[in-house]
């Protein structure tokens, strides 16, 4: 198990319990780095301040995102592309680009990871994603953001082509 010391204090973590912790979280919005844990994209001092309870400004997201890059997460910095702006770049890499050190993915593979799940989208880019519409709206309210599509990605071949169950 890593041991590491952010502001001063030792903590002993480990990928699972980080991605423990962030079960029925939702990620605030990107505003420039972000380490992908579970699919999605998530700023580094959020995740650090969940998972060993300081205070964010007790470390910068630097540090943030060097503690979580040595337990293997992937990090990266949202990049703009064309019109839009990188607060936009949440949970899923947009079509085209890469996404943390990967390549380009297409939208339904960016969208695999929220199957079943509400999501709220600005271009090409998942904003959030939940279980329900209201709690899209509510982080979307929360975080003064506006998207310009949401619903529901579907869970099967069957609910995509409105097939009847057999």
């Amino acid at each position: 198990m890593p041991t590491m010391t952010v502001s001063g204090h030792r903590y002993n973590l480990e990928s699972r319990s980080v991605e423990t912790a962030l079960q029925g979280v939702l990620p605030e919005p990107i505003h420039e780095h972000f380490v992908v844990i579970n699919s999605r994209r998530w700023p580094p001092k959020q995740v650090l301040a969940l998972v060993t309870g300081l205070d964010r400004a007790d470390f910068t997201t630097h540090q943030a995102r060097r503690a979580l890059t040595r337990l293997g997460f992937p990090a990266g910095r949202a990049v703009s592309v064309g019109a839009r702006h990188p607060e936009a770049s949440q949970a899923a890499a947009p079509p085209g680009a890469s996404g943390a050190d990967g390549p380009a993915v297409s939208l339904a593979e960016a969208l695999r990871p929220f199957i079943g799940l509400w999501v709220a989208m600005r271009d090409d880019d998942v904003l959030v994603a939940a279980p329900s519409p209201a709690e899209v709206v509510a982080w979307l309210a929360k975080h003064h953001q506006r998207a310009q599509s949401m619903f529901r990605v579907a869970d099967s071949e069957r609910a995509v082509t409105g097939a009847a169950p057999q």
